[in-house]
This record gives structure tokens, C-alpha cells and sequence, in this order.
């Protein structure tokens, strides 16, 4: 009989996941983190698999000088931390955006749980798949466009969202200028300039964390 575990409220922590994000979870250790707490670093050598049961976190990777980028942020009823699994040092580092409560796995849970629910195994090789053409992505826009370009480039993918979707497949709800500069790599009043040059432009309107398009952005700016 599959167990259930509840919260002290009585809801069940595992209901944001998938039955078979469900299986995976429940082999592992349950552990709550508060906020900006950062639960893996950037370069460490670890192993571990984490499902989020509750709250969101946010992946980034930063420099010696300050700056930093971020790939995106991850939800409640996904998954991350599975390119370590090759046992490589870790290429990314990840910070709760708020308190929350995740599911620890080992390789050695993973790999038990791929032996017995080869289904998942497609599941896992597919997230991998999105996040390395999520990698190449930003490292083409990094490398070919200017910060401008890469504005356009966000904000066109994106058009009437409230939030930007990450590789995971999950959101990036109520983005601030700060937010949106650590996702183009740059600085958050150039990112501010551009984005109320637009505006008065007659290009875009800004409500509060939300930014809509009016008309084509021009290519150049």
C-alpha cells in the first residue's frame, strides 16, 4: 500500500507531483529549506536529486565579480539537480525563492528507481534534452546579440505572459528588472532604460512586474 504523507495542515506534500514524480520522491528524504537558503553550489561535487514538493527555487550561475546569470526557476512538482548524476561537479548553483520542502535523493535512489520504472528513464533523458538546448540558447544570444537583442528576444517569447517559462517547463512569475537583467546578463539600469525608453516609445506598458507589447518592438534601438 502506497503510503501518504500529510503536512500538519493535512494536506498531502506529494499531491503537486506526477504519479511517477510520486514514486521517484517517495524513495527519498524530506527536507525543508527557508528562504534564500542555497541548496547546491555551483562547482560542488555532489550527487543528489531533489523533487520539489513545495515552494519555487531559482538557478543561476555567477561570476568572481558580482554578476550573474539566471537559467531560470523551478516549481513545485518538478524536479532538479540530475546533471550531477554523472557525478561531475555541479554546473549551476540553486537558492529558494521561499521556504521550501524537497525530496533528497542519491544516485543510488535514482538508479534504483530507473532499474524498476524504466518509463521515467524517458522522462529523465528529455529533461536533459531541454536543458542543454536551453544552455545553447542562452549561450547563442550571449555570444550574437547585444543587451537590446536579447530584451526583444525575451520579451517577444513571452508576449502577455505575467511570467517566462523556464526549460523545465515551469515559471517565472512576477519578474522584476533586477530579475530580467540576471536573464540577459545584464545590468538592472540599463535593463530599466531600455525597457521605459520602449514604453515611452509607445512599445510596450508596464504595470506592476508584468510588461505588455503593444506593437512590434524595432529590430534596433
Amino acid at each position: 500500500m502506497r503510503m501518504s504523507y500529510l503536512t500538519p495542515g493535512g494536506s498531502d506534500l506529494y499531491a503537486p507531483l506526477s504519479p511517477e514524480l510520486r514514486t521517484l520522491a517517495l524513495r527519498g528524504v524530506v527536507r525543508s529549506y527557508p528562504k534564500k537558503a542555497v541548496i547546491i553550489n555551483e562547482g560542488d561535487m555532489s550527487d543528489s536529486l531533489f523533487v520539489l514538493l513545495k515552494g519555487s527555487v531559482k538557478v543561476f550561475s555567477g561570476g568572481n565579480s558580482g554578476r550573474e546569470i539566471t537559467f531560470g526557476r523551478v516549481y513545485a512538482g518538478d524536479y532538479f539537480g540530475e546533471m550531477a548524476l554523472d557525478g561531475a561537479p555541479r554546473c549551476a548553483s540553486i537558492i529558494t525563492l521561499e521556504p521550501c520542502t524537497c525530496a533528497v535523493l542519491s544516485r543510488a535512489n535514482v538508479s534504483e528507481h530507473l532499474a524498476e520504472e524504466p518509463k521515467f528513464v524517458m522522462n529523465l533523458v528529455l529533461r536533459v534534452i531541454r536543458r542543454a538546448r536551453c544552455a545553447t540558447e542562452i549561450a547563442r544570444n550571449m555570444a550574437l546579440l547585444d543587451v537590446y537583442g536579447r530584451l526583444v528576444t525575451l520579451l517577444e517569447a513571452h508576449d502577455g505572459m505575467e511570467d517566462c517559462r523556464s526549460a523545465s517547463g515551469g515559471g517565472l512569475e512576477s519578474l522584476t528588472h533586477q530579475d530580467i537583467a540576471s536573464f540577459l546578463g545584464a545590468s538592472r539600469e540599463m535593463v530599466s532604460r531600455l525597457l521605459k525608453d520602449l514604453e515611452k516609445g509607445g512599445y510596450i506598458t508596464m504595470a506592476t512586474k508584468r510588461i505588455t507589447l503593444l506593437k512590434k518592438l524595432p529590430t534596433r534601438w
